[in-house]
């Protein structure tokens, strides 16, 4: 559910209204905020509380408490003088700051970044926010922002990045570029919008129990988060074996892009399904067999059309395909009855005849970058993202799943979901070649395309994130084929709801 900033202040004030205090939830709400810093950053590290005299600023200190408990070393930023703040916050101050360590006892001086992580809570500003910023908020997410641009701090907004409109979601030239934003309870509107992405970053919900049980109405499109997807992604019986995995056909690769297709089938196997088969024309058959994994059985054919006689239950069509088996594209598109993801290539040659997707004999999963998706649909340029979505599903019987750092999914009579996780270092080629074989083994597995494409999302930007955070890797270095290290690790976090 997507609720607007109006419609969660009326669902806190039925909560309060029930009995439940602010108080109450500004504690879980707190506890909460400083467990999902530490999914990300589970090592202990500098954490710089800047908070302003209302709630969200209570929020931010009842998390700051959560982690200095965990071995964080405190410093913070009060944005007003002690005597402008709200009852609650002061009263959580006076809770932390025992605990909390500042050269001056008040004011942040941040000290140049070891190897450990250096955070900021952005506890500003919460969803009542609209307008200009105005000193003294202004100063303070100025401050936020040069420290994330010369001290390399990760920004963590509490509920939104302050600036950004709590109605529309545009925002202030001096917005918080936040590179996490956790919002409490419900995800909000205005953190969806388009333009809103640079600045909300990696998107988080953290469901408050007294708040939850009491939501109705709100949008029904949702964002996918970890503890939403794990009942899709059920335990395997222990006497299942490799035929109940699934058996994926991958058509991909062309002479300069076998590594789209080995890729792809390489994500398959690591996804989960039982037996991988990757159709390769003789003239790149020979590089792909010797540079391909063991897992990997490599097919030998003169024409794709031999894959419609394959024994297969998904095929995924399109990586580093070229374009010199159109005709043939077209028909394994069009004939197949298999669950397909339809990608890269094969999205260029479909855009040419998108007909086909009225007839086609099974379902399809389109998943298209920004540009591949104007080629299906030139009127995409002019419209949002979740318009785009919503124009080709009502008009096509098939999923869509629109890349790009909110990637969006879409199926008729299903709601639209929003990826929540991924990283700014997935802007590298062969991103999307990993997606389409980790979403095939999941159809392979007996999700629904739907499914298949939002679990699929979730985990590879989830194993991106890992790769940063937990890894070695920076935003500049990571490289698809990481992904495959980190994984397994998606999946655990997945099924534990975590992330």
């Amino acid at each position: 559910m997507i609720l607007t900033s109006r419609e969660m202040k009326a669902l806190e004030e039925r909560a309060f209204a029930d009995g439940i205090t602010a108080e109450a939830l500004m504690e879980e709400a707190g506890r909460k905020i400083a467990e999902t810093v530490r999914q990300f950053y589970p090592f202990p590290g500098k954490c710089i509380v800047v908070f302003g005299k209302g709630h969200n600023g209570g929020d931010a200190l009842v998390a700051a408490r959560h982690l200095a408990e965990a071995g964080w070393t405190l410093e913070w930023k009060p944005a007003f003088p002690e005597d402008k703040w709200a009852p609650l916050t002061r009263q959580n101050w006076e809770v932390v700051r025992d605990i909390a360590t500042g050269p001056d006892g008040r004011h942040c001086i941040l000290s140049r970044p070891g190897p450990q992580p250096v955070i900021i809570l952005d506890g500003l500003l919460g969803i009542g926010a609209g307008g200009a910023l105005r000193p003294p908020i202004l100063d303070a997410t100025r401050e936020i922002n040069r420290l994330r641009a010369t001290s390399n701090a990760r920004v963590f907004a509490i509920d939104l990045p302050t600036g950004l409109d709590s109605e529309t979601g545009a925002a202030d030239p001096d917005t918080v570029i936040a590179d996490y934003t956790l919002t409490i309870s419900f995800a909000k509107q205005p953190l969806l919008a388009d333009a809103a992405a640079r600045f909300v970053g990696r998107l988080a919900v953290l469901p408050l129990e007294e708040l939850s049980k009491r939501a109705s109405g709100g949008n029904p499109d949702g964002v996918a988060t970890a503890e939403e997807l794990q009942s899709t992604l059920p335990r395997r019986n222990f006497d299942m074996h490799k035929g109940q995995c699934g058996r994926v056909g991958i058509v991909a690769g062309s002479r300069g892009f076998v590594g789209a297709a080995i890729m792809s089938a390489e994500a398959c196997v690591r996804a989960g399904a039982g037996l991988i088969t990757l159709f390769a024309t003789e003239n790149i058959y020979l590089i792909v067999v010797s540079a391909i994994g063991p897992e990997v059985m490599v097919k030998p054919v003169q024409s794709y059309l031999e894959v419609l006689e394959a024994k297969t239950d998904v095929l995924a069509i399109g990586p580093g395909l070229g374009s010199g088996h159109a005709s043939e594209v077209r028909q394994i598109i069009e004939q197949a009855p298999q669950p397909m993801v339809v990608d890269a290539d094969a999205l260029n040659i479909l855009s040419d005849s998108i007909h086909l997707l009225d007839r086609c004999a099974g379902p399809r999963l389109l998943t298209p970058h920004p540009g591949e998706m104007a080629r299906l649909d030139p009127k995409s340029k002019d419209r949002s993202r979740r318009e785009t979505v919503e124009a080709f599903t009502t008009r096509w019987p098939h999923t869509l799943l629109l890349k790009g750092s909110r990637t969006l999914i879409g199926q008729r009579d299903h709601p639209f979901s929003y990826n929540t996780t991924g990283s700014p270092g997935m802007a590298t080629g062969g991103m999307g070649d990993i997606l389409t074989g980790v979403c095939a083994a999941l159809a392979g597995q007996g999700l629904s395309l739907y499914d298949a494409a939002r679990v699929g999302a979730w985990l590879c930007g989830r194993a991106a994130e890992l790769a940063v955070t937990v890894g070695d890797e920076s935003e500049e270095s990571l490289t698809p084929t990481l992904l495959f290290r980190y994984l397994g690790r998606a999946f655990q976090d997945l099924r534990a709801g975590k992330g």
